[in-house]
């Protein structure tokens, strides 16, 4: 489900990575999300319901919460192998960068961007997740004195184009293009994939793209991440196009799809 978008600088060449090795997925509770009628004391924070532990929907809140979520998508689109010399460093490194980035699109310091929003599902530290030690440790953030977790974040751009990114078509040329936005950086702890977080993160994210005046909104996906592209395909978007193949070696990463949602004919 994973969706990594090249919105920071570009990393060391691929020598210098640590090698990468598939991780062991630990075993935890089913997170099963259900729409819930109840709100967050904070206001603006769609709650979904695991067993009685809710999972808080909304925008970012503080620079603690923006960081943890910075963390998820390196944890996410990052593997090291547990030998790797300096893996804590490289992990270190691109987040800090990242951070950094995301603060400046946030706060329009980057040309392109008029708006960016970085929307997260967090839930309180609590037993359900202990038996995702690593998890809690890189991902957690405090607020009101109450420990939280990132379990799963996505970021609305509001811009005509991602840097390294295919440019959406819609809305043409003689239409206000200010009403194009992109989904960036879609991605779910892996322990809790495929149990439809990632769709309420797209689907909060359409409300809040509503809300903005957004007519078009896009997300690229690897051709290869089947898992996205059916995530994405269940939330409305439809295909538009996609990648050259020598484009996609330039940039040294897999072809990606672009996909289109409409969002005239989204229900209100």
């Amino acid at each position: 489900m994973a969706t990594a978008s090249r919105l920071f600088a570009p990393a060391p060449p691929p020598a210098a990575w640590p090698r990468c090795l598939p991780s062991n997925r630990v075993a935890v509770p089913r997170l099963r999300c259900r729409a819930s009628a109840a709100t967050s004391p904070a206001g603006g924070a769609a709650l979904l319901e695991r067993d009685g532990a809710a999972v808080a929907l909304r925008e970012f809140v503080t620079l603690d919460e923006l960081r943890a979520a910075v963390r998820l998508r390196v944890r996410t689109f990052y593997e090291y192998a547990v030998e790797s010399v300096g893996a804590e460093d490289q992990k270190k490194a691109l987040a800090d960068r990242e951070f950094e980035a995301l603060q400046d699109r946030i706060s329009g310091k980057m040309i392109n961007f008029q708006r960016v929003s970085c929307i997260n599902g967090t839930v309180p530290l609590s037993s359900f997740l202990m038996a995702a030690e690593e998890l809690c440790s890189m991902c957690k953030f405090v607020e009101d004195g109450e420990e939280r977790v990132v379990i799963g974040s996505l970021d609305l751009n509001q811009c005509l184009w991602l840097p390294d990114e295919m440019t959406g078509m819609r809305p043409g040329v003689n239409e206000d293009s200010q009403t194009r936005a992109y989904l960036s950086n879609v991605c779910v702890a892996k322990e809790l994939q495929n149990k439809g977080l990632g769709y309420a993160l797209v689907d909060k994210s359409k409300k809040l793209a509503r809300e903005w005046g957004i007519t078009d909104l896009y997300v690229h996906v690897a051709i290869d991440n089947i898992a996205g592209q059916k995530l994405y395909k269940k939330s409305g978007f439809v295909y538009e196009g996609e990648e050259p193949a020598w484009r996609a070696r330039f940039l040294g990463r897999p072809r990606r799809l672009l996909l289109w949602l409409d969002m005239n004919k989204e229900p209100l």
